[in-house]
């Protein structure tokens, strides 16, 4: 695996709505763009090599970054790939959706649902939001949310930027009903 850079974002929300945050509100994301494993081959009838050669390594990587940049137990995550213009989404979602990948992040969480993804194809620059749920019931609704990410210089065209997010709690001030509560 080829990584060209790892870029670690957070973001605290102190004020929601007029009022205090308290505690502070905040979400970390770490990204790294790696060497698309299928640049130049065309295309390509059964990725496994290069999943089977990238997915664990990667998300062995960013897991423990994400949770140390949060530096909080996590309430909600997501993960997210962005294939540059000469990939294919397959690529990207072939590293992301495997437990290979996402099990690092789970039992550094100590998370049971599915990641939420977000999976795309852009130039660099591009602007993506990565969906956050909550990290064991994906029912709950002040863990829904999404953050937006854009690195100015990834991915390029025969990169993958690979993300993973994490928040040390639900949206700030949300006050919908519990899922529960609906007849409906």
């Amino acid at each position: 695996m080829s990584i060209r850079k790892i870029v670690t974002l957070t973001e605290d929300i102190l004020i929601e709505g007029g009022r205090d945050v308290t505690p502070n509100a905040r979400v970390a994301v770490v990204a790294a763009i790696i060497k698309n494993p299928w640049a130049g081959q065309g295309f390509v009838e059964d990725l496994s090599a290069g999943i089977d050669g990238n997915a664990s390594d990667i998300g062995a990587l960013l897991a423990p970054r994400v949770l140390e940049a949060l530096g909080a137990p996590a309430e909600a995550y997501g993960k997210a790939a962005i294939v540059g213009l000469n990939g294919e989404i397959e690529h990207g979602s072939g590293l992301i959706h495997t437990l290979a990948f996402g099990n690092h992040f789970r039992d550094a969480a100590k998370a049971t649902t599915l990641l939420p993804a977000v999976e795309k194809r852009g130039p660099a620059g591009v602007v993506f939001d990565i969906p956050l749920k909550h990290i064991t019931d994906a029912t709950i609704r002040s863990h829904h949310q999404s953050i937006e990410v854009r690195i100015n210089d990834a991915p390029h065209a025969d990169e993958i930027v690979i993300a993973l997010a994490a928040a040390a709690q639900g949206r700030p001030q949300q006050r919908l009903a519990a899922f529960t509560t609906e007849t409906k």
